[in-house]
């Protein structure tokens, strides 16, 4: 019988080299190959200084990557382990190692979309948080009056209302009432103070005063135009002391202002009716957008002191109340 006898060195080549050529091809076997087709979808949290081999963890435990140690390996490898960055994300099994590692360097984060239409008030705005499913309106409206969180933002007054400015919001899922009011509220600081340094102040009203200015004309105006002329009839009655009169501040926090109220609302005791009480309302019965704060801090110089609704969603503007009173009889009591 004849034996082939092999070295022990060479032998010990021979496996390192197949160890290695097996450890690469499971290396490229887990870059390339996902678990599955993308059928199990899940949602992982990264906090903020969450360490890679805990998300790495998490990621295998779900079943989205084959293994924790080998995404740990690409992270480092690629240098990403300290580029990463917190969020919300949404992955699948269908996505490679490689694909993941990319939507948490490039903070891909997953969040909930919150539009909030100009002129809405904070009960409205609860409502369609609650249609979306986000938050219970009764607990968002809590926190729109909670005192502590009024502090912290530096808002005079009982609630956030006028200051929740009216724009597209990214909300992380994890989200709550507090850390969207408080994103909406930066945002407002932001666009108010953009506005007073290119159009001024208002000469005798607060920054209160012109955010609850701002949130009438919102609620009267249809035409985006005609918002500086509605401004300038509010300005012309606060002048001289003649109730505003508006329509909108009858029924706030009763209903929403739907562009008609009744002789009922007209008469209903609150201190926002500015048909019972004169000058402007307590607060915001709204919040308003960029172009009613503008109007509000940079009204229209006209002589206008009333105001009636056409047909067609413009106004008459009027100088005497002889000249509305034949105004309202040619769009209202004609109709």
């Amino acid at each position: 019988m004849f034996f082939i006898r092999i070295a022990p060195q060479k032998l010990y080549i021979a496996a390192l080299r197949l160890f290695l050529s097996l450890l690469l091809l499971w290396y490229l076997f887990c870059l390339f190959v996902p678990p599955g087709s993308g059928t199990t979808v899940c949602n992982i949290s990264f906090p903020p200084g969450s360490g890679i081999r805990r998300l790495a963890a998490e990621l295998k435990s779900v079943g989205v990557i084959h293994s924790s140690w080998h995404f740990v390996l690409l992270t480092r490898l690629r240098g990403e382990a300290h580029h990463l960055i917190a969020g919300e994300y949404v992955f699948n099994d269908g996505m490679t190692p490689s694909e993941i590692l990319h939507k948490i360097a490039t903070g891909d984060v997953d969040y909930r979309k919150f539009s909030l239409p100009e002129g809405y008030s904070i009960y409205q705005m609860a409502e369609l948080l609650e249609q979306k499913g986000y938050f219970k309106s009764n607990v968002f409206l809590e926190k729109c009056r909670d005192s502590v969180l009024l502090a912290r933002l530096g808002l005079v007054g009982q609630s956030v209302e006028g200051y929740l400015y009216p724009a597209t919001y990214n909300l992380l899922r994890s989200g709550d009432e507090e850390q969207l009011i408080i994103q909406m509220v930066g945002q407002f600081e932001k666009r108010y103070a953009e506005l007073s340094a290119a159009v001024g102040s208002v000469a005798g009203l607060s920054r209160r005063e012109v955010v609850t200015l701002a949130s009438v004309i919102e609620k009267e105006a249809v035409s985006p135009e005609e918002k500086p002329l509605i401004s300038s009839v509010f300005h012309n009655r606060l002048r001289i002391g003649m109730p505003l009169q508006s329509d909108p501040t009858a029924v706030y926090g009763v209903r929403a202002f739907s562009g008609k109220i009744t002789k009922t609302d007209i008469k209903r005791p609150s201190p926002y009716n500015t048909y019972l009480n004169r000058g402007l309302p307590p607060g915001p019965i709204g919040n308003p957008g960029s172009e009613s704060l503008k109007a509000a801090l940079s009204p229209a110089r006209t002589n206008y002191f009333y105001f009636v609704a056409r047909q067609d969603g413009t106004h008459q503007f009027s100088r005497t109340l002889d000249e509305h009173n034949r105004a309202v009889n040619r769009y209202l009591r004609a109709n």
